[in-house]
């Protein structure tokens, strides 16, 4: 028996492709300046010749984005949906699924604190509360006052011969005690 005329079989049936998100998105966002142009574009090209396929280059992508911004935005996600020939939603599983993708704006300085057992064990607690407290920032994963500093702790850093281990960016510091952040911190301002 159908539905009443007005019921829920009135109108144009939709397919599941007219209600996914488009991969040009990106470009209805009136501020959004496109990552892939100029240098960034011949990048990618050329990044692109070293993978059998667009999909296989979807992490150096995504790592592109956020070399250029700081951070992946809904945005950044699409255009790079539309670039390598992806569904945004497919784009966006790979940027949630990867803790090493920002999805908010972060300070300058990204510090990570490994607050495993091991490092635990060797004052990585002490060691979190120093940095929220020399650079400003109020929480973990919150962002200074300055935007200069966020600090979040992490599962592992791989290095728990040398605890604490800490990453500021891509800089890796072993052995970091609550003693040394002072310095550490001082350094980066």
């Amino acid at each position: 028996m159908s539905a009443p005329a007005g019921g829920p079989s009135a109108g144009p049936r939709l397919t599941a492709l007219d209600r996914a998100p488009r991969a040009d998105a990106h470009e209805r966002d009136e501020n959004y300046q496109p990552v892939f142009v100029n240098a960034r574009r011949k990048e990618l090209d050329e990044l692109l010749t070293r993978y059998p396929t667009k999909m296989a280059a979807l992490l150096p992508a995504l790592w592109i984005v956020q070399e250029e911004r700081g951070w992946v935005s809904e945005p950044a996600m699409a255009e790079v949906a539309a670039v390598l020939g992806l569904t945004p939603a497919y784009v966006k599983g790979v940027v949630t699924f990867y803790t090493m993708y920002h999805q908010h704006p972060v300070g300058k300085y990204f510090v990570q604190v490994c607050t495993t057992s091991p490092c635990n064990v060797c004052g990585a607690e002490d060691v979190v509360r120093a940095f929220l407290k020399q650079t400003g920032a109020s929480d973990l994963g919150a962002t200074s006052p300055d935007g200069r500093f966020t600090v979040i702790e992490v599962e592992c850093l791989g290095a728990c011969g040398f605890a604490t281990p800490v990453m500021i960016n891509n800089e890796f510091l072993e052995s970091v005690s609550a003693d040394r952040v002072p310095s550490i911190v001082g350094a980066l301002k």
